[in-house]
């Protein structure tokens, strides 16, 4: 997962997590502000009638024993009752309490959230009681409820997309470093050193890193192909030589049979050494992307060429060798010689790992969005144990059983020319069955 896309989702989970804590927290917090406001509204209101009760008399209010005020849908009122006086002192008068207490309103009743007071005005004592309705205050304490809720989770979602916007401009530099100088550089000389613009500085670290590091690979890249080069040379000018001079001693009529047998021996082995030599010469030039891929491919006209030049050792064997290309498919930059030698590698160890008088398919046809091209031979197949070590360089399996024999470098050389031309290789084997060699252009 991007990183982008791990900072927005946590993001997202964090205000998920925020919004499910404000749903445990807000409830009892907005339930006691609820409770708060009304207790406020009704020492407001203590205030209010204690205010006019001293400037207008109490006697404007209380007709008798009692004055009830009660609102039009019973969800306030106020009450003013005449105290008889108690020697005990039992009615002083006393500073404001707030309580819960259901009343009876027209035969209804209600539980209320009641402010109490007893005062003394014109020598008599009296109760002063300001309810208002729990309903009301449940009501109230519901629409804050929402209210929260809904500002919570509305801020929530804004923040993560002002979050992701944040971070997508934050990374962009990053993205940029990633596409222009990491993606499809397969190669030192395909990096651009040209600076990131960023002004974060920790980026703007990771580039010149990359930048110094990349000069150093290039430098090791120089020196392994100037090595790889002289070594080469080095290595086959004296084999050269030796070959020559053995060529001399067998011209020599003196020479015994012993000795010339030997010297046969040693011509082998010369020649061994010169082609493991040259092989690997050819893997190094290709990993360096030392050979140009500048030209379009037909593979039916590769074949072609391949046949030919295996034509004698098939018609030795008894081979049948054949072709069913539909539609034949044109490699649009291709390295017709390391084609060539991919082809001949995979269709000759065809050939020499088959049974006597077996056949090779070569197919070809489009799949998965691009061309599959297999060589199929009805060989004794390979041990499934060797197959994930079968491109390894210097591994030698014998087909069908364990001992060592013969692949040599010729895969590894077939895998790196595949590789080369973005053709992935494959191989699927059945022992007693054969094996399929299968290349997949893009």
């Amino acid at each position: 997962m991007r990183l982008e896309a791990k900072l927005a989702l946590f993001n997202a989970l964090s205000k998920l997590l925020l919004v499910l804590l404000g749903a445990v927290v807000i409830p009892p917090i907005v339930s006691r502000v609820a409770v708060a406001h009304t207790d406020q509204r009704l020492h407001e209101k203590r205030t209010e009638v204690l205010e006019l009760i001293e400037r207008n008399g109490i006697s404007a209010f209380v007709q008798g024993e009692q004055y009830a005020d009660y609102n039009i849908l019973k969800q306030e009122y106020i009450t003013l009752t005449a105290l008889p006086p108690s020697p005990d002192g039992r009615h002083a008068p006393h500073p404001p309490r707030i309580f819960d207490e259901p009343r009876q309103v027209d035969n209804q009743v209600e539980d209320f959230r009641i402010l109490s007071q007893q005062f003394t005005t014109a020598g008599r004592n009296y109760r002063l009681e300001i309810g208002s309705s729990l309903a009301t205050v449940e009501l109230l304490t519901d629409t804050l409820r929402r209210m929260a809720l809904w500002v919570l989770v509305i801020g929530a979602a804004l923040t993560i997309f002002t979050d992701a916007a944040f971070a997508h401009a934050l990374l962009r530099p990053l993205r940029q470093l990633i596409v222009r100088k990491l993606q499809g550089v397969h190669h030192p000389s395909g990096f651009s050193f040209a600076p990131l613009e960023t002004s974060t500085t920790d980026f703007r670290r990771l580039d010149d890193s990359l930048s110094d590091m990349m000069h150093l690979i290039q430098s090791a890249f120089e020196k392994e192909r100037e090595f790889m080069s002289n070594v080469s040379h080095e290595l086959l000018t004296p084999v050269s030589i030796l070959q020559t001079r053995f060529e001399n001693m067998l011209q020599d009529p003196d020479l015994g049979h012993a000795h010339s047998l030997k010297i046969v021996e040693s011509q082998k082995t010369l020649y061994r050494l010169r082609n493991t030599v040259k092989t690997l010469l050819l893997i190094a030039n290709i990993e360096n992307e030392q050979y140009l891929r500048d030209e379009a491919v037909s593979l039916a006209s590769v074949l072609a060429d391949v046949t030919n030049e295996l034509e004698d050792r098939l018609a030795q064997r008894d081979i049948k060798l054949l072709e069913d290309l539909q539609p034949d498919y044109v490699v649009p930059q291709a390295n017709r010689t390391l084609l060539f030698t991919l082809l001949f590698n995979l269709v000759s160890n065809a050939v020499k790992y088959n049974r006597w008088g077996g056949s090779i398919l070569i197919e070809g046809k489009m799949a998965d969005g691009g061309y599959r091209l297999s060589v199929t031979d009805t060989g004794p197949g390979i041990a499934a144990q060797h197959l994930p070590h079968l491109f390894d360089r210097f591994r030698r399996f014998q087909a069908g059983a364990s001992a060592p024999e013969g692949y040599g470098l010729g895969l590894p050389i077939a895998k790196t020319i595949a590789e080369f031309h973005g053709a992935p290789l494959t191989v699927t084997s059945s022992e007693g069955q054969g094996t399929t060699f299968a290349l997949h252009f893009a």
